[in-house]
């Protein structure tokens, strides 16, 4: 019995539970053949296979982009049906997480074509019952099936089609191909045992990386981690076998385990694909690959190192919808912005960005480029490397191989009559005194300094031999910040603390026994963790006539800071606090990343 398929049924359980009007209702049952025939056109622009279309009732009431009843702006969804669906039926709801799927499962409970037709995930082993994620709950005789075919008590759960078709495309695709790498790369003589072996490793010929199912994998694995929002890729070698996996909102998690035998032909296509060379197995390498997916690009930095099991890879994601944002939405208060937006708009000067990796400095300064980039100015940048190419920008990677440094290229860059120049880190004297003396001609100067604050940006110039009299006269301001994870908007609720419990962490607490906060109980939307998505978190001060006089005078760091205090400057910890205040994120996280004292 199709119940996905009985308009009886399944209309009358939408109405029922006042999802839909009798009105809509009516519409639906009247127009459901044109409106199939719509979504089966804009399937076939698509280039699906007709095949593939199984189009049922669920899609067609969808097609109709229906609000909820009683609820402005809310559309009817495909889970909000299925859930109600499987609420109906007796069944529990199965939000299918790729990340806290086993490939094995998915894959080897169940044939490929089985599991396609009858849209059914395998997902789990518990006590011995297998669980399940189907789209259909009168599939009664198919689970009977799977029972007697894999001699094992099996549980239903209900799931949406488009979850079950992605995690089955995904899966089984990853799968096959790794499986037929597997086997055609089994018999070559590839030794990664350690180190010493790497040498031994079989030709680029031998290891093709133009084979189809390589190819397929590493397809598969980018795709994925695109649906994930991974930041980065990790592909690491073991001695027994090989790990993939996934940066997603600052914390890594475990998505492969790979054959041993199938690293170095991954590694190898990837290679091939950002330009690399493919037999060097010994040095360091990087590299770059442009992708274009869903009508969006994007840039994924490679990165290979010889490490004790072979090679490891670290792909970095640069998305231009994470680099390129919207200076208000980068996380600034109000006070903040302000001054920040002082330092954009200024016509010559220096701007000192101060954070360690990962901190999100290049998404700070990309989206102040991107802000004020206009064909009447000429923004020049050096980077090492170029982290996204763009056109607006006039970008040089610096290649110290051929004296192309970041002191050199500063000096040639004056003659090429630019407006704003952004340096990627200023790490010594000569870059240093390049920067100033193009602040001193006239032009707008941004950078990074790995420093801890935004203070110590001041003191870290005049160590690398900048006078301090050069400083106060051409510096404009410096902000330091960190990321924090913000929490999930879909299971944040509020818990009580002990003020007494918060102290002793630097953070302004108020005057009273207990505090209201927030915290994310983990869902399917965030796998669990309770956060979605990150903010940043700044401090920042501008150069004052108190402060260059400090400055002049060869003041220490913390009379430097106290100074800014006085005048306005949010402490990273201040920020930090007023973040968890508003809920955006949570204490634990301000600990984390501004330290517990």
């Amino acid at each position: 019995m199709q119940l996905l398929n009985d308009e009886q049924y399944l209309l009358d359980l939408l109405e029922r539970n006042q999802l839909i009007t009798a009105q809509q209702r009516e519409m639906i049952y009247v127009k459901r053949e044109q409106q199939r025939q719509n979504i089966m056109m804009k399937m076939r622009d698509q280039g699906i296979d007709k095949s593939e279309f199984r189009i049922d009732l669920v899609d067609i009431v969808l097609a109709f982009n229906l609000e909820v009843r009683g609820k402005d702006g809310e559309l009817l969804t495909e889970e909000l049906i299925i859930r109600l669906v499987a609420e109906d039926q007796k069944l529990p709801f199965k939000k299918l997480d790729p990340l806290d799927l086993e490939l094995d499962v998915v894959t080897k409970t169940i044939p490929q074509n089985f599991a396609l037709r009858h849209l059914i995930v395998p997902f789990a082993v518990r006590n011995g019952v297998l669980e399940i994620a189907v789209y259909e709950p009168g599939n009664l005789g198919v689970i009977e099936d799977i029972k007697r075919a894999n001699q094992i008590e099996v549980t239903p759960h209900l799931a949406t089609k488009t979850d079950i078709n992605r995690i089955l495309s995904e899966f089984f695709g990853f799968q096959n191909s790794i499986t037929s790498a597997e086997s055609q790369l089994g018999d070559l003589s590839v030794d990664l045992g350690n180190l010493e072996q790497l040498v031994k490793i079989g030709s680029a010929k031998e290891i093709s990386s133009s084979d189809k199912n390589v190819k397929a994998a590493v397809s598969h694995m980018f795709n994925y981690a695109f649906d994930e929002r991974a930041s980065d890729i990790h592909i690491e070698p073991k001695r027994e076998k090989s790990l993939v996996r996934f940066r997603i909102d600052g914390i890594l998690h475990t998505i492969y385990e790979l054959p041993k035998v199938v690293h170095a032909a991954m590694v190898s296509r990837i290679k091939f694909l950002s330009r690399l060379d493919i037999a060097e197995r010994r040095r360091p390498q990087d590299g770059r690959i442009k992708v274009e997916r869903k009508g969006k690009s994007a840039e994924i930095r490679i990165s290979t190192i010889p490490v004790s099991f072979g090679e490891k890879v670290v792909m970095r994601i640069l998305n231009s919808e994470v680099l390129f944002q919207d200076i208000a939405d980068i996380g600034f208060n109000e006070r903040d912005a302000s001054v920040y937006k002082e330092f954009v708009e200024s016509p010559h000067g220096i701007v000192l960005v101060t954070g360690p990796t990962g901190s999100g400095k290049s998404t700070t300064l990309y989206s102040t480029l991107h802000h004020v980039a206009s064909p009447e100015v000429n923004i020049v940048t050096v980077e090492d490397p170029v982290e996204m190419v763009y056109e607006e920008f006039n970008q040089i990677a610096v290649q110290p191989a051929i004296d192309i440094t970041f002191a050199n290229i500063l000096r040639n860059i004056l003659r090429q009559d630019p407006d704003i120049i952004m340096i990627g880190e200023i790490r010594d004297y000569d870059t240093a005194a390049n920067a100033v003396q193009a602040a001193l001609t006239g032009h707008l100067v941004f950078s990074t300094l790995h420093t801890n604050d935004a203070v110590t940006a001041i003191t870290r110039l005049v160590e690398l031999g900048v006078q301090p009299f050069l400083v106060a006269s051409t510096m404009l301001g410096a902000l330091a910040q960190r990321l924090v994870r913000t929490i999930c908007p879909d299971c944040c609720e509020d818990i009580v603390m002990p003020v007494a419990s918060l102290q002793g962490f630097g953070f302004p607490l108020p005057d009273r026994p207990e505090i209201t906060l927030q915290k994310g109980k983990g869902c399917r939307n965030c796998r669990g963790t309770g956060y979605y998505g990150r903010s940043g978190v700044f401090e920042i001060f501008a150069m004052s006539e108190q402060i260059k006089q400090l400055t002049g005078q060869r003041a220490s760091a913390s009379e430097i800071q106290n100074m800014a205090k006085v005048e306005g400057m949010t402490t990273l910890k201040e920020d930090a606090w007023r973040k968890v205040v508003s809920g955006l994120t949570t204490f634990e996280e301000a600990v984390r990343v501004t330290g517990s004292n």
